[in-house]
């Protein structure tokens, strides 16, 4: 360890007890959080004015997108090399894994189309859905309604089981 920037001491061998980790405090991802986010804007980006997860970077030419999530951060944008700089720079100041393709996010399928495009959609939590009410051998109709049902402002039969 180094004595940290404003308490350097004549002694270079003192350095400072850390009594507690930020990662054992209950603000430590609201730290994280904060720290990440003006890290970014120093870089240029603002935040989305209806989701403040989402921040924006607009160049010239291109545009990129980060939203963050918990400790998750997906990355997108018009330009490859814009992208990569972006991740070199964030990569000085955190330590980043990189963990490839997004295939899957917060019960998001992102399929990877041959012609670049993505497919968004939602099998994967539906039948996780459908596996936790214990309904995996239901059949899809048209419509989730029984027909002739006769509905009443009064009321109707309780659930066997409301948690479902």
């Amino acid at each position: 360890m180094t004595q940290p920037p404003g308490f350097e001491s004549s002694d270079s061998s003192l350095v400072c007890k850390l009594h507690r980790s930020i990662y054992g405090l209950k603000q430590a991802p609201h730290t994280w959080y904060d720290k990440l986010t003006s890290t970014l804007v120093s870089f240029g980006f603002v935040h989305n004015k209806c989701d403040p997860s989402l921040l924006i970077l607009t160049t010239a030419y291109d545009c990129v997108y980060v939203l963050i999530y918990v400790g998750d951060i997906i990355f997108t944008g018009s330009s490859v090399v814009l992208l990569q700089s972006i991740i070199s720079k964030l990569h000085v100041v955190f330590s980043l894994k990189q963990l490839g393709d997004l295939e899957y996010f917060l019960g998001i399928e992102v399929k990877h189309l041959p012609d670049g495009s993505l497919l968004l959609c939602q099998t994967k939590y539906i039948r996780d859905l459908l596996v936790k009410a214990g309904m995996t051998k239901a059949k899809g109709i048209s419509t989730p309604l029984q027909g002739g049902l006769k509905l009443s402002k009064y009321g109707s039969d309780y659930f066997d089981d409301p948690a479902l």
